[in-house]
């Protein structure tokens, strides 16, 4: 069964610094792609950025240059840094991933930017 778990979410201010992690189990990690979602409160869910099994990565406009996913394969582990954090990065982030045409996804992990 796959089970992702994220992590590291909080309050942080404008400008700082938050890194997500998310633990994948019940799946050979290192073939597949993972993507970090993330959803607003009364927004839609909005992809913000994946990686390949090669480890190549795509971005959302919104947070390119800011954000940056990377993947553990030893660690069965994906992780979001999130720089320069701006207050419409508010949301609860999912991590994400589809194996044989089903989407798998964690519980989320709430982030908050505000002063």
């Amino acid at each position: 069964q796959v089970q992702l778990v994220e992590s590291g979410g909080g309050l942080v201010q404008p400008g700082g610094s938050l890194r997500l992690s998310c633990a994948a189990s019940g799946i050979i990690f290192s073939v597949n792609t993972f993507s970090w979602y993330r959803q607003a409160p009364g927004k839609e869910r909005e992809l913000v950025a994946y990686i390949r099994r090669s480890s190549s990565t795509n971005y959302a406009d919104s947070v390119k240059g800011r954000f940056t996913i990377s993947r553990d394969n030893a660690k069965n582990m994906v992780y979001l840094q999130m720089n320069s954090l701006k207050s419409e990065d508010t949301a609860v982030y999912h991590c994400n991933v589809v194996k044989t045409g089903i989407s798998y996804w964690g519980q989320g992990t709430q982030v908050t930017v505000s002063s």
